[in-house]
């Protein structure tokens, strides 16, 4: 019923820059909150940044200053953009709504099917 769709991501050099975005897309009533999330190899997933519906945002500690969320002209859509990336920035990013859908009251998790981003150095 919903789905999130990633785009964006690919290799780039330590210092360059990549801009993520996340459309979603189905029966949805009412987005909440959306936001990105990454995975590299043997770790645990963790919250990059986050906007609400609102414009709230909340940003891991180790992209403060280098990356921005925001929320398109659609608020069904919200990009990531990462400025000055490091090799340690180098996971699986994957894109979270917390979306309440046509005919519910309440919402849920819904998550896209990640999108690789590589830092070399």
């Amino acid at each position: 019923q919903v789905k999130l769709v990633e785009s964006g991501g690919g290799l780039v050099q330590a210092g360059g820059s990549l801009r993520l975005s996340c459309a979603a897309s189905g029966s949805i009533f009412m987005i909440n909150a959306m936001g990105w999330y990454r995975q590299a190899p043997g770790k645990q997933r963790e919250l990059v940044a986050a906007i609400t519906s609102g414009g709230r945002t909340n940003y891991a500690d180790s992209v403060k200053g280098r990356f921005t969320i925001s929320r398109g002209n659609a608020k069904n859509i919200v990009h990531l953009q990462m400025n000055s990336l490091e090799p340690v920035d180098t996971a699986a990013y994957y894109c979270n709504a917390d979306i309440i859908i046509s005919g519910s009251y309440r919402g849920n998790d819904y998550w896209g099917q990640g999108t690789q981003v590589t830092v070399s150095s």
